[in-house]
């Protein structure tokens, strides 16, 4: 086949394109057509393709994410937002830190490994871009019904992969949420975070200027696997009896990853780049474009000098291939050859591939023929923008409310405790966990199962920051509004039972298809809340992703906002644990119950959904965050109420140094009685043990902040006694840890 270049592309302007298969819209085409005044050629046509797909260019999105510009709280802590590859938040001492969390949904259905595997690859490589040295991940999943036969083809293999890339490069898994639901079946959620650390002077950025300076590819070569990759498969519905684009998943070389982090690091302490990106959703198309749109707007590539795995690759498959493990640098001259040195002492390919230029293109040629001429901004950020019709769903008028149980004895009691915990979604996920190395590095200081993961940045000083991801997806589906500021909020009293202070956000925006009207009203609802909530709280949205098309079919998955906040301490030696730590302590509910089991996993075990989700009160969490920050010194545990209610952190609490406690549940403080009292997922609760001797100071200090306290009982002994109840501690812990390697063996 001949090379399709701008001079054919002008001259044979009604030659036939594959535009339609490759994901474009009739009138996406012809504006590309309008911008170039010409057809593309192939490679543009390529280029325009992958940028303009759902995944990369937020087309659908746009229009409401501009509201976390819009509502932006102003943040002293805040040092680089949204636009790059990862925010940046000042924690003090000189220190800032970046963080980001990001989907690998669909390549993980496909491919479960190797999908799971580049999602944290990718991830990982967005924080080594800004400057920074990872120092942790974390794995927020999803997946359909746990008994389901996809769930087992799927769930193995992307736990494998979380844990064999993480694991590899030597980087703690510190967090994350296991997660079923029968809507996810087809459609499991792999959502990656890492946080990264530098100091402030260290900060780099995705630009391109300076005339002159040279384009450098490093890395992996490049190679056939995730052509079209996720920018494609994540941008239409897996449908049945359709013809689905399947494109390659990327394949990953974590050790190649490790490496190549540890070059960079070098490269940057060194200063010897202007500007760098990885490469990772539509490769070399987006590093180009991205780089060149950011900076002085030229640049010249010439794309026979990338380095391939593979010679057959045609020049539009060299742009499309989402290939890991590499790197996009600019160098000024005068620093290129103490750059290859560096990178020779790593063994990492190095190669120059192209310039920046005075002009305002971006010029690619192939053996010394222009084959892509196109002003990089048309490429990388001014695709389309659709603001999708948005109608609220039909079955919101359908809901009804629970009906559940009456627990009017103890056997009742101990029944339905127990079929809580070993349920899936509550019951313990160490055979998840333990496939993770959570104490590689030596700064772990809190891993799961505690209420958020901790890693210390100093070891003098002993400064650090917690991080907590969340989603009460159930809640989003009932009120997306308000499950988008339940979701940062239950982030933040996870944050704040550690004794951090929250201090900004990211989020992986999880939804079924844009073209459904109904879904795009749950994620302009779901926006329209968090950036409301982020805004009241003083917290920065400091990027994230969006995640489109997680639909089946007519089925599409419950929308599922993944909230992340990160939070600073100061002195990781003085947190708080969720576990009892010893006998003879007082155990206390901070907050008040309602009887509302909307949405709740016990109503959701009894095949029941609800009705309404919980309002939330913002004014009171602030308040609860601001008495746990300050009673930290009083806490001997803490453990946020949520997921499971008081039934679940009581089980986690007491086996996590199989301590037990003695509690009793009157039914004057909670309007749903005892069923109420433990199953209950009211927002805004906190279980604590104190110290005899510190309950009238914690008391004191909780009217302060007007936060109730309730006395539930004393912790002691190897059993849990629930009123008349009594589960020995031994078969709560059966109940609570046989599920999981019941189901995955």
């Amino acid at each position: 086949m001949s090379l399709d270049t701008v001079a054919v592309a002008t001259a044979h302007p009604d030659t036939e394109q594959p535009w339609r298969e490759l994901g474009l819209k009739e009138d996406e085409y012809a504006r590309i057509k309008e911008i170039l005044g010409r057809r593309p050629t192939s490679s543009e046509l390529a280029m325009y393709s992958v940028m303009w797909s759902e995944h990369c260019s937020y087309k659908s999105s746009k229009v409401h994410l501009k509201q976390f510009g819009e509502k932006a709280p102003h943040s002293d802590a805040l040092l680089v937002g949204i636009g790059e590859n990862a925010g940046v938040v000042d924690i003090g001492q000189g220190y800032a830190v970046t963080f980001k969390i990001e989907s690998h949904n669909h390549p993980s259905f496909v491919e479960p490994y190797q999908g799971a595997a580049t999602g944290v690859g990718g991830i990982v490589r967005d924080i080594l871009t800004m400057g920074a040295r990872p120092i942790a991940v974390m794995d927020p999943l999803r997946f359909g019904p746990a008994d389901a036969p996809d769930t087992r083809r799927v769930l193995p293999g992307i736990v494998a992969g979380v844990g064999g890339y993480g694991n590899c490069l030597g980087l703690p898994n510190i967090g994350g949420e296991v997660v079923f639901d029968a809507t996810y079946a087809g459609n499991p959620l792999v959502n990656a975070l890492c946080v990264g650390v530098m100091r402030h002077e260290d900060i780099k950025l995705a630009t391109a200027h300076g005339t002159g300076n040279l384009v450098v590819l490093f890395g992996a070569k490049t190679g056939g696997d995730g052509i079209g990759g996720v920018s494609v498969l994540a941008s239409e519905t897996f449908a049945s009896g359709k013809a689905a684009k399947r494109p390659a998943v990327q394949v990953g070389d974590p050790f190649a990853e490790k490496v190549l982090i540890e070059c960079s690091l070098e490269i940057f302490a060194e200063d010897l780049v202007v500007g760098i990106q990885d490469l990772g959703g539509a490769g070399l198309s987006c590093a180009t474009s991205e780089l060149a749109s950011a900076g002085s707007g030229g640049m010249s590539i010439q794309l026979e000098k990338v380095p391939l795995r593979d010679p057959s690759l045609s020049p539009e498959e060299i742009l499309m291939s989402e290939s890991q493990e590499r790197m996009c640098a600019i160098i000024e001259p005068s620093k290129l050859s103490r750059f290859m040195k560096i990178c020779k002492k790593w063994d990492v390919t190095a190669t120059v591939i192209g310039e920046v230029t005075e002009g305002k293109h971006l010029e690619i040629t192939f053996n010394g023929e222009l084959i892509v001429d196109v002003p990089p901004r048309t490429v990388a950020h001014d695709g389309p923008v659709y603001n999708r019709p948005i109608a609220r769903p039909t079955y919101l008028d359908s809901l009804a409310p629970t009906s559940l149980p009456t627990l009017d004895s103890a056997a009742e009691i101990k029944s339905e405790l127990l079929a809580l915990i070993s349920s899936p979604n509550i019951a313990d996920k160490s055979w998840v966990t333990d496939q993770y190395d959570r104490y590689v590095q030596g700064n772990s200081v809190l891993a799961q199962p505690e209420d958020s993961g901790m890693v210390r940045i100093d070891e003098e000083t002993n400064l650090g920051v917690a991080i907590s991801t969340d989603a009460n997806a159930r809640w989003s589906y009932l009120d997306p509004y308000n499950g988008a500021k339940l979701a940062l909020l239950e982030s933040c009293r996870n944050i704040a039972t550690t004794g951090a202070k929250p201090l900004a956000v990211t989020n992986c925006l999880n939804f079924g298809s844009p073209e459904d009207p109904g879904v795009m009203w749950q994620f302009a609802e779901t926006v329209r809340g968090l950036a409301d909530i982020c805004l009241e709280m003083g917290l920065p949205v400091t990027g994230g992703n969006v995640s489109f098309y997680n639909q089946t079919g007519s089925v599409a998955i419950l929308p599922t906002p993944v909230i992340g906040v990160l939070g600073v301490i100061q002195d990781v030696t003085k947190r708080t644990k969720m576990g009892i730590p010893a006998a003879d302590l007082e155990v206390l509910q901070l907050g008040n119950t309602a009887d509302n089991f909307s949405g709740s996993e016990w109503a959701h075990i009894h095949g029941q959904l609800g009705d309404l989700a919980p309002t939330p009160d913002i004014e009171m969490e602030v308040r609860l965050i601001n008495l746990l920050l300050e009673a930290q010194p009083l806490l001997e545990s803490a453990h946020d109420l949520s997921d499971g209610g008081l039934a679940a952190a009581l089980t986690e609490a007491t086996l996590r140094n199989s301590i037990g406690a003695t509690i009793s549940l009157p039914g004057e403080y909670i309007p749903g009685g005892v069923a109420a009292a433990l199953f209950a997922e009211t927002p805004g609760r906190i279980l604590i043990t104190v110290d005899p001797q510190n309950l009238a100071a914690l008391e004191a200090l909780a009217a302060k902040f007007e936060i109730p306290v309730h006395h539930l009982g004393k912790t002691g002994g190897d059993i849990l006694l629930i009123n008349d109840a009594t589960i020995p501690l031994v078969e709560l812990k059966e109940a609570h840890t046989a599920t999981l390697p019941r189901l995955f063996g």
